[in-house]
């Protein structure tokens, strides 16, 4: 059980609305979320198809874990081709709106088509309809969700929006939902826009139904929320510092990526980490956070609720800014501040904020702006074409290029091109620090050799969460592994790209994965589901996800070249800490991941593996 049993499919060109059955056997294959509503995209679109043309398909979708009981089973995702990269997308997302959703009665929502004019989809239990989004178009996400509220006189309504970047084409737009949390990578807020749709409201009072077995579910359920809370990062470093717990480990091992991967070490760092959104500031004596907060089911609340200093440069015309609302995780402050040089906390702050408030990747965001730093440092762009100085560590360049991109103003629109296509637009592509188009995360692959691996191999492009083996080779979970070898990484990023898309499939946060390995999820999957889903059978759904996904892919055109990393990670060795000396050694880990996953040297799919996973 726990799955609703029914998905909802919306036609945007025709303005239909339908309710069809769950296709159970591939739940039974698939499981929910990522795994299963990717195999109906794979499906029913067309691997050729332009990521912004009617064609494309948006899907919503939840897991089977979901608005349950389980610790963190508030996610849902976001299933499409990606604008930013053209490849199969994923977004994950957390906060409320997917519980909402599933509380509604919907394990998923297939968004086809285009609508003639901006329309937001309200979701009432089973009763759904098209209403008119002209209010709202050209709205900020903070400005739309109090609107729907208000316009549906219900406080309780959950909302997942696009802000202007979505509207105005930003090739990494993200959608935002519960004002601050979002499904934040590979333009999935750009499909959404060029469909004229603004967003989804949903209100769900009919709860998640029954899971098969109640006493062993809550059995599993405590037992999985006792190791969370008994786990060092789990129970005591996310709770306390959030994400941004690694910014000084990281930079201590010699892998914080930094002025656009130059430099591996940052010496602001300590100034833009956890620690430091926790110090008294000393202009009015308060810290930058404000306090933690959890999503859905939450028991780990490594979310931040931060506030800006009102006296900083950023804000101190602007009181719209000067409540407080979702604060820098570690990927967003690395992106707005050690991969531009900027150290000043306030400012990367308040270019958070505008990645919330307009709906934009701050990872993509960020490294794009990196990029540009590093253009202008050459004298290839001038403060002319700009309109500000930009030189590696200018907190006001950063600022500034915030407020101009979401809003598609002067140099704002090639910003918000993303790093690939500007840096090919001024004839350096080989400053774009991405893989498949899609910009690097927090991570420097000659410091953490496998994360080298997981960036090239991943199927959504340069990606943390799609095998974070930071856990393993900086954290030692669930083994120690040493991070400046090559060796045995193959073997660690398979195993944890195949335990990622389980996690990502039942409904629950990858941040669980910290203290669980499949061992805990499982009991709790066999004792909610109509399935048994023992551990083999977990491992094989995994790698069937993974193997479905790149599939698509090769379909898509990408081949064995795009499993690369830029030339600088390739040829440039680190100049500090660690790794100093070292560059990142895919071309010794290539063919033996290949050999794992059962590919051809091309990157293709065996024939053998076609059949062993049912593809």
């Amino acid at each position: 059980m726990t799955w609703a049993g029914k998905i909802l499919r919306v036609n945007l060109t025709q303005g239909t609305i339908k309710s069809e059955p769950l296709n159970r056997q591939w739940a039974r294959e698939y499981i929910g979320q990522r795994g299963l509503a990717t195999k109906y995209f794979v499906e029913e679109v067309d691997a050729k198809v332009d990521p912004l043309s009617p064609d494309n398909k948006l899907i919503y979708a939840t897991g089977p874990l979901t608005g349950t009981m389980a610790s963190t089973g508030g996610r849902y995702s976001v299933i499409t081709k990606g604008a930013l990269t053209g490849a199969i997308a994923c977004s994950n997302s957390g906060g409320y709106f997917g519980a909402e959703l599933k509380m509604a009665g919907w394990d998923m929502i297939i968004v086809e088509g285009k609508s003639p004019k901006p329309v937001y989809l309200s979701i009432e239990n089973d009763k759904a309809e098209l209403l008119d989004a002209s209010p709202i178009w050209g709205k900020t996400v903070w400005e739309t969700e109090p609107w729907i509220k208000n316009h549906h006189q219900d406080p309780l309504i959950r909302v997942s929006s696009i802000g202007r970047a979505g509207e105005n084409g930003v090739m990494y737009a993200a959608i935002v939902n519960d004002l601050h949390r979002a499904a934040g990578r590979s333009g999935v807020g750009t499909v959404m826009g060029s469909k004229n749709l603004k967003a989804i409201a949903v209100r769900g009072t009919l709860g998640v139904g029954n899971v098969r077995d109640p006493k062993a579910f809550m059995a599993a359920v405590n037992a999985g929320k006792k190791v969370l809370h008994d786990n060092a990062v789990t129970g005591q470093g996310l709770p306390k510092y959030g994400t941004q717990v690694l910014m000084n480990v990281i930079n201590e091992i010699g892998a914080l990526p930094t002025r656009n991967h130059r430099d591996v070490q940052f010496e602001g760092a300590k100034d833009i980490s956890g620690e430091a959104m926790h110090e008294p500031r000393k202009t009015d004596g308060k810290p930058n956070l404000v306090t933690n907060q959890a999503c859905f089911g939450c028991t780990i609340a490594c979310g931040r609720i931060s506030k800006i200093d009102e006296h900083h440069f950023s804000v101190e015309n602007k009181p719209q800014y000067w409540g407080a609302s979702g604060g820098l995780e570690y990927e967003a402050a690395w992106a707005l501040g050690s991969a531009n040089g900027v150290n000043d906390l306030e400012a990367l702050t308040y270019a958070n904020f505008l990645c919330n408030e307009d709906g934009m990747d701050p990872i993509t965001f960020g490294a794009t702006v990196g990029a540009v730093m590093e253009l202008y440092d050459m004298g290839l762009l001038t403060k002319e074409q700009l309109g500000v100085e930009a030189p590696f560590g200018s907190a006001k360049a950063l600022t500034y290029f915030a407020e101009i991109t979401a809003r598609g103003e002067g140099f704002g629109k090639e910003l918000a091109l993303g790093s690939k296509r500007l840096t090919a637009k001024y004839g350096h592509p080989e400053l774009s620090m991405s893989v498949k188009g899609q910009e690097f995360p927090a991570y420097d692959s000659r410091g953490i050799q496998g994360m080298g691996l997981a960036y090239a191999t991943s199927n959504r492009g340069a990606c943390h969460l799609r095998g974070y083996t930071v856990a393993s080779e900086v954290l030692g979970i669930p083994v120690k592994t040493d991070p400046l070898v090559a060796d045995g990484k193959p073997e660690l990023v398979k195993a944890f790209q195949d335990a990622t898309a389980v996690f990502d499939s039942a409904g629950i946060c990858l941040f669980t994965s910290f203290a669980w390995t499949l061992a805990d999820v499982q009991p709790q999957l066999a004792a909610a589901c109509l399935e048994e889903f023992t551990m083999d059978e977990l491992n094989t759904i995994g790698e069937r996800i993974w193997n479905m996904e790149r599939d698509y892919n090769n379909r898509a055109g990408f081949t064995a070249k795009d499993d690369t990393l830029p030339p600088r990670l390739l040829k440039e060795p680190a100049k500090t800490g660690p790794a100093k000396g070292l560059t990142n050694k895919l071309p010794e880990m290539l063919p033996r991941y290949y050999e794992l996953r059962g590919w051809t040297p091309e990157g293709t799919l065996k024939p053998e593996t076609r059949t062993r996973l049912g593809l």
